[in-house]
């Protein structure tokens, strides 16, 4: 089921990336003229060929300057691309609405939409979403920045099946109508600051999942974080918290080792008690937030139960690696900012050797430095970012420094460093763009180092 008739609408797509060639696919399906336009020369630009046999005009190497001519009425693009780049710029001015694919694919569905983001967690959030509804019976497909692209799905989907959408701010910030029947912001920290300029407008871009939100609409918020707390205090729709450290209103908290739900009527139930959640260490505000979504879904509380005792995560995020010679080693590859890997150095109670670096954004960690005192035995680091966080170590204390050239290099080297009952763990607190095309590469090539060891 369709929404909205894109037939004979001029759009113009920017970016040949996944989300860029789905949604091209689905406008042109429904009758859309679509151009496609990518910066990268046709040579690298493999999917060129098979939309043009569809009858889609593919323009790469570049941004023509006629690009956005007069009878454009849509720029969707890739949420990657900055705004300053010169098509963006043309639109705006142009009065042309600038979004990304989230809005189109909203605008193309009438599934009810659940979406959750925030600066870390969200994919191992959604993906237990995603398992708890299926075991609830909520009928319900996982999309976004985790599996297929959403436009991608919206043709297969029945009305009645839920659409769970993993969202960056990337993604957000495009957006204009959307309105999901859930929303989930499970933090805020500073990140990708160098794509929004100011915190403010990160901050704006993450709200920009409620914006349209109703009374009759829920918005799922992290009581623990003052940023969702005031984030709070501008919604219009329901509120269900979830709390690692106080009772809530509505939704779930730890009380006394149990892992609570309470009602919108007040009601309180037993979920399971914390010990027995699966996932390890910060995982476990995760965990509250994926109940409180899939609760307020409808799920029956005892698949929940049943997934939180299951559920053992999602690759690079803490991911167990293996044991070797008595030393555990952890892909945390997905921590991209300071507040993940402190959360990952707080999730161990043994000696850790951390590998850590990367993209270098002008970060100074200096927040790190209270972690690597209490936590590490050792660092190892790597890339761009390397001297800086050598220098965060140092003025915490610890004598047990190593500078390598990339993740391989610094793998052997943290593991003559580490003893029997060690932790090593690769939670870089940067980006990989400096030697990596992204985190899922640099997660698997350490994975492969370690299992070389």
């Amino acid at each position: 089921m369709i929404a909205e008739d894109w037939s004979g609408r001029s759009v113009i797509v920017l970016g040949l990336a996944r989300s860029g060639v789905a949604v091209t696919k689905l406008l042109h399906q429904l009758g859309a003229k679509v151009t496609v336009n990518d910066r990268k020369p046709r040579s690298e630009s493999p999917e060129a060929e098979e939309l043009e046999r569809m009858g889609i005009s593919v323009v790469c190497g570049g941004h023509p300057e006629n690009l956005i001519g007069e009878g454009v009425d849509l720029l969707v693009k890739n949420p990657g691309i900055p705004y300053w780049v010169p098509p963006v710029q043309q639109a705006i001015q142009q009065g042309i609405p600038v979004v990304t694919e989230v809005e189109v694919a909203y605008r193309t569905t009438a599934s009810p939409m659940i979406g959750i983001t925030g600066s870390n967690g969200k994919t191992t959030t959604t993906a237990l979403v995603g398992r708890m509804l299926s075991a609830g019976g909520v009928r319900s497909r996982v999309a976004g920045n985790i599996g297929r692209a959403l436009t991608e799905l919206v043709r297969e989907m029945d009305p009645n099946e839920r659409l769970v959408a993993e969202l960056s701010s990337f993604q957000l910030k495009g957006v204009e109508t959307f309105r999901p029947r859930i929303g989930a912001l499970l933090n805020v920290v500073p990140a990708h600051l160098d794509y929004h300029g100011t915190m403010e407008d990160y901050v704006r871009s993450k709200e920009k999942m409620f914006v349209n939100q109703t009374t009759d609409d829920i918005a799922v918020l992290n009581r623990d974080s003052t940023e969702c707390r005031e984030t709070a205090r501008r919604l219009k729709g329901k509120v269900w918290w979830f709390s690692r450290r106080e009772p809530v209103e509505c939704g779930v908290f730890i009380r006394d080792g149990w892992v609570i739900h309470r009602t919108p009527e007040a009601v309180e139930r037993k979920v399971i008690h914390s010990s027995e959640i699966r996932l390890p260490g910060v995982h476990v505000e995760n965990a509250l937030a994926a109940a409180t979504i899939a609760l307020a879904a409808g799920c029956r509380l005892e698949a929940v139960r049943q997934e939180l005792r299951t559920f053992s995560g999602v690759e690079h995020r803490l991911e167990y690696v293996t044991d070797v010679n008595g030393v555990r080693y952890y892909n945390d590859s997905k921590a991209t900012n300071a507040k993940a890997t402190i959360a990952a150095l707080e999730s161990f109670e043994e000696p850790i050797v951390l590998i850590a670096g990367g993209l270098d954004r002008g970060t100074d960690f200096r927040e790190l430095i209270p972690a690597f005192g209490q936590r590490l035995k050792g660092i190892v680091t790597y890339g761009q970012a390397a001297t800086v966080l050598s220098a965060r170590a140092e003025d915490a204390g610890i004598s047990r420094r190593i500078r390598t050239e990339d993740v391989t290099e610094a793998l052997h080297a943290a593991s003559r460093m580490a003893e029997a009952g060690d932790i090593v763990l690769l939670s870089p607190a940067c980006a990989s763009w400096d030697r990596y095309t992204s985190f899922e590469e640099r997660g698997s090539i350490f994975k492969q180092a370690v299992h070389s060891l």
